[in-house]
C-alpha cells in the first residue's frame, strides 16, 4: 500500500472515545553473522505487530502490522540489533496510518542498534496522518563507528487522493543517533495545534503535504556527500538537500504531492545503497505491493 491508494468508500475512523482499550505493540529483531552467514538471533512480537522474513539476496525483515493502524493511546515499540558482521534490511509491509484522537497520543519508539562491521538497511513505508492525529515518533540509532547504517523516515499529512487534510493534531517527529556511545545528533520536528499554517507559510513547509529523512552512518558517510547530492536529483515537484553534522550524513525532501516524494526517495535509495552498501540496486518487492 502506499499513500497514491485511493481509500474505500467507507472512510469512518473510530475516534478515541469509542474504543476501550489501548495498544501496545511490540517488536524485537536481532541477526547474528556465524559461519559467513547473518542469521536470526533473537526473535519477540506483540499483537498489533509481527514479524516477517521474505526471502530474498540478503536478511529481511518485514513489519506488519494487523490493527489497521494507530488510535489514540497506541504505543508499538521496536528494536532492531545487528550484532557484529551481520547483514541486514528492515522494512514494512505497508504504509502507517495515524487516525484522529480525542486523547491520548500514539506513539512509536524505533531503537536501532547497529555492532562492529554489520550493515543496516531500516526502511519503513509512509505514515500517514490523519485529521486530528496526535502522533509521537522517536528513532535511536546506537552504532560503533565503523558500522553502516542507512535509516530512513517518511511522513505524509493526509490523503491527498481523497481530498483529506491535516488541519490540526500533534506531531513530534525525533531523532537521536550516537556513535560509540556519543550523542552525534539530534533533531525533533514539533507541530501542535494548527498545521496549516505552517504547512502553507513559505517560511515553512510552503505547501509541501510529504517530508523524508534519510541518515547514513559509516566511515565513509562525509566521502559520499557530494555523491548523495548527485543521487538527489533536482526537480520541479521535490525539494531536497543533503549535508553533514558530525560524520553523519543527513538528506532531506519536501513536496506537495507525496507520491512525488516517494518515488524521488525510492530512486535514492535504490542508487545510494548499491554505491554505500554494495548491495543491489533496487528497493523491496513489498515497496512495489
Amino acid at each position: 500500500m502506499s499513500v497514491a491508494t485511493l481509500p474505500s468508500k467507507d472512510t469512518k475512523v473510530p475516534t478515541s472515545k469509542k474504543r476501550a482499550i489501548e495498544i501496545h505493540g511490540a517488536a524485537d529483531v536481532s541477526f547474528v553473522h556465524k559461519d559467513g552467514e547473518t542469521g536470526l538471533g533473537r526473535l519477540y512480537y506483540r499483537d498489533p505487530l509481527k514479524v516477517l522474513f521474505p526471502r530474498g539476496d540478503l536478511p529481511t525483515a518485514a513489519l506488519v502490522t494487523t490493527g489497521g493502524g494507530l488510535f489514540g493511546g497506541d504505543i508499538y515499540d521496536i528494536d532492531i540489533h545487528l550484532e557484529e558482521n551481520a547483514q541486514a534490511l528492515v522494512t514494512a509491509q505497508a504504509a502507517e496510518k495515524v487516525y484522529r484522537s480525542s486523547g491520548p497520543d500514539c506513539e512509536i519508539n524505533v531503537a536501532l542498534k547497529v555492532d562492529q562491521g554489520a550493515a543496516l538497511e531500516w526502511l519503513p513505508q509512509e505514515t500517514i496522518l490523519f485529521d486530528q492525529a496526535r502522533f509521537r515518533r522517536t528513532t535511536k540509532l546506537d552504532v560503533v563507528a565503523d558500522a553502516h547504517a542507512l535509516v530512513g523516515e517518511m511522513i505524509v499529512f493526509g490523503r491527498l487522493a481523497s481530498g483529506e487534510k491535516v488541519n490540526d493534531g500533534l506531531l513530534r517527529e525525533a531523532w537521536e543517533v550516537r556513535k560509540d556511545s556519543k550523542l552525534i545528533w539530534a533533531d525533533a520536528l514539533h507541530m501542535d495545534a494548527g498545521f496549516e499554517a505552517p504547512l502553507d507559510h513559505i517560511a515553512g513547509f510552503g505547501g509541501a503535504r510529504a517530508i523524508a529523512t534519510v541518515v547514513y552512518s559509516a566511515p565513509d558517510a562525509e566521502g559520499l556527500l557530494e555523491t548523495a547530492r548527485e543521487f538527489l536529483s533536482d526537480n520541479d515537484a521535490v525539494r531536497l538537500g543533503a549535508t553533514c553534522v558530525n560524520g553523519l550524513l543527513v538528506c532531506r525532501w519536501m513536496a506537495q504531492d507525496p507520491y512525488a516524494l516517494r518515488q524521488a526517495f525510492g530512486a535514492f535509495w535504490s542508487k545510494f545503497r548499491k554505491k554505500a552498501l554494495g548491495r543491489a540496486e533496487r528497493l523491496p518487492r513489498l515497496w512495489h505491493c
